[in-house]
């Protein structure tokens, strides 16, 4: 029998979850769960690399716990737990510090244009992509579904996976990055040229998987397209070109079927169309959620049998390491 490769991911709980993680990730987390042994993690330490509120934090993890179960990842199936409840992650983040060239850390885009917005900028922003890389290396992991802004990370993980295993041997997999050729990078309503950000602030930015069905129709109808007619693929301005890609992930509809059915049909019909398949989308997903929000201990079951069934395979990975190094191990 041949074993199932294995994929691990995570995100933030900071902000809300919008319809761009939902389609850009967790959407292909669910879809690979027969597939893979699969690993899903709240990577609440990451969240802290940049000022928040605890209190944010603590309401955050839940939501994103609960979240991660109303769109469909299995419990039976896949792992699911909260990042900072086994220890070994931040473990490792040291001893891969110790190994990982400054350089490496200070050429990743995103940790340039988030200092370039702060006047101080704290030691965990900078070393974001090493507990990053630890979370993957941890597992063995052979796969890393991501969206595009976080490919670069994916390979830092490569590249100091490939440095350990140069310095001390065969210690860890070399993960690969996977990023899906459709809705790797949904983009704002407001503005078709950013990709949805759950820092984004503006009303009509994004589209939140727990908003009022109102407010979701209110925000597509409000999408920011142009003054043509264009509704084929190739051809669509940025705006027409995300309202296409969102319909073509929620619908499954092949692109000729898409591009006849709105020929001809404005982009008013468009994004009714669009606003309509999101709500029917969005509607089992916020009914499931509200009965884990209603049930906190049966979260918190679930979030600890994960932790428990992944914790394991942390320990072994970090003694591994620990062991290669020429640290002593506790008896």
């Amino acid at each position: 029998m041949t074993k199932k490769k294995r994929v691990f991911s995570g995100i933030q709980p900071s902000g809300n979850i919008h319809l761009g993680n939902y389609l850009g990730a967790i959407t292909q987390w669910v879809a690979s769960q027969d597939a893979y042994d699969n690993i899903f993690c709240i990577v609440d330490l990451h969240a802290i690399t940049v000022p928040y509120e605890p209190q944010s934090l603590l309401a955050k993890t839940r939501e994103l716990a609960g979240l991660y179960l109303a769109c469909g990842i299995d419990p039976q199936k896949s792992a699911i737990f909260v990042q900072s409840h086994v220890r070994e992650h931040t473990e490792l983040t040291w001893l891969l510090n110790c190994l990982t060239p400054l350089g490496w850390l200070e050429r990743m885009t995103q940790y340039k244009s988030k200092a370039q917005k702060q006047e101080s900028v704290g030691t965990g922003l900078l070393d974001y992509p090493v507990l990053m890389a630890a979370d993957i290396l941890l597992y063995d992991t052979n796969l890393v579904p991501v969206g595009e802004d976080q490919k670069q990370h994916v390979e830092l993980a490569r590249d100091i996976s490939q440095r350990v295993n140069f310095l001390f041997g065969d210690i860890f997999v070399v993960p690969e990055v996977v990023i899906r050729q459709s809705g790797a990078r949904i983009m704002g309503f407001d503005n078709p040229e950013q990709k949805m950000s759950k820092s984004d602030r503006g009303q009509f930015h994004a589209v939140n998987l727990l908003d009022d069905p109102k407010l979701v129709r209110k925000t597509i109808m409000r999408a920011v397209t142009d003054s043509g007619s264009e509704t084929r693929f190739a051809e669509a301005g940025a705006g027409v070109l995300n309202l296409l890609t969102i319909f073509e992930i929620l619908s499954g509809w092949e692109r000729p079927r898409i591009e006849a059915h709105f020929e001809g049909k404005g982009y008013g019909f468009l994004k009714k169309e669009v606003a309509e398949i999101v709500l029917a989308a969005l509607e089992p997903i916020q009914a499931r959620y509200r009965t884990y929000a209603d049930d906190p201990a049966e979260l918190d079951r679930i979030l600890k049998q994960g932790a428990d069934s992944v914790r394991p395979r942390a320990t072994a990975t970090a003694n591994r390491v620990k062991t290669a190094m020429g640290f002593v191990l506790p008896t």
